[in-house]
């Protein structure tokens, strides 16, 4: 994974914490898991597919290049994490995707609130809208895993998952950050 140098609002820039992509690949959840852990990793499985399909349409159609690289940068860490996530899953015999009923994830908040109508229209968008169209999609969409992260991190019993979790939440929060900084300038 390549850092990004983040900045907000008059701060200094400081780097993202990383957790580089052979140490991910390395990272073994154990046996120890529950339901919240399961559904935490099934619901961000599914959650990052969608995030990479729209980080792969803004790494050829956004104007800024900060933005570039910032979709790029994402893409990378998520395809890691995407692959440990599923990893987990299948040590632990789980389906790696998650039943998108809408009622079954009714006392939870809900599946990822990004949908496929929301991706379709991003890559329809016109040239002159894309920048602002993807930074307000994807703001949603990253503090939609900082909200799933907080339930893993509150009901969770798979430590590593835990952990992953606690990294989710705060590499998603300075992405977050960063894009507020983007569409202030």
């Amino acid at each position: 994974m390549v850092p990004l140098a983040l900045s907000a609002c008059g701060t200094a820039a400081s780097p993202a914490p990383t957790v580089t992509a052979k140490s991910v690949a390395e990272i073994q959840a154990g046996d120890k898991f529950n339901d919240t852990d399961v559904m935490f990793l099934q619901m961000m499985v599914y959650h990052q597919k969608q995030g990479l399909e729209m980080t792969t349409t803004a790494t050829s159609r956004a104007a800024n290049p900060q933005l570039k690289t910032l979709a790029a940068a994402v893409q990378a860490t998520e395809k890691d994490e995407l692959s440990m996530m599923k990893a987990w899953l299948t040590q632990w015999a789980k389906p790696t995707d998650v039943d998108t009923s809408v009622s079954l994830h009714a006392d939870h908040g809900g599946l990822p609130a990004t949908g496929p109508a929301e991706i379709k229209a991003l890559k329809t968008v016109s040239a002159a809208s894309f920048d602002t169209a993807f930074l307000n999609l994807f703001l949603a969409h990253q503090h939609n895993a900082i909200e799933m992260a907080h339930l893993e991190t509150t009901n969770g019993a798979n430590a590593e998952a835990k952990a992953f979790a606690s990294r989710v939440r705060e590499s998603r929060q300075a992405e977050v950050q960063q894009m507020l900084t983007l569409m202030n300038s």
